[in-house]
């Protein structure tokens, strides 16, 4: 089975504020997903983004490749922040609380459930069409709240 790409983002209006977060498959878009919150921050939209694929697609694909322009949560991933965070008990590297638990925590748990799933950043605003296209659907999720 080929490896299925998915481009995800996450946007607010202020920070904190009105947020957005989006997902689309590659190579056109056809199959995603959005969604906003009211109050919120646009790192907790980038992870969302992932979440909200990875409960979607992940029990149908057996590799999955995310591209995200969040160095945050490919960071997390590529780099192993998390292991560390499991280690020491959800502190970080500063020895304060990791932020944002709630949804990493799900999202750690999907992503080693699954086996299949590694990330690669993208540089936002660069002209790639998919990083383009969800970054649009973020942002007009935001306005539906």
């Amino acid at each position: 089975m080929p490896t299925l790409t998915v481009f995800t983002d996450g946007a607010c209006s202020r920070n904190p504020g009105p947020g957005g977060w989006a997902w689309a498959v590659a190579p056109d878009g056809s199959t995603s997903g959005a969604g906003a919150d009211p109050a919120t921050t646009n790192q907790r939209m980038e992870i969302n983004a992932v979440l909200e694929a990875l409960r979607t697609l992940g029990d149908a694909h057996a590799d999955i490749e995310i591209v995200s322009d969040s160095t945050y949560v490919v960071n997390c991933f590529r780099d192993g922040w998390w292991k560390g965070w499991l280690a020491k008990g959800w502190v970080n590297s500063q020895r304060k609380p990791v932020a944002n638990r709630d949804l990493w925590e799900p999202l750690i748990e999907l992503v080693r459930a699954h086996g299949g799933v590694r990330f690669r950043w993208v540089k936002g605003h660069s002209g790639d069409p998919m990083n383009d296209l969800v970054d649009r659907m973020a942002v007009e999720a935001i306005q539906r709240v």
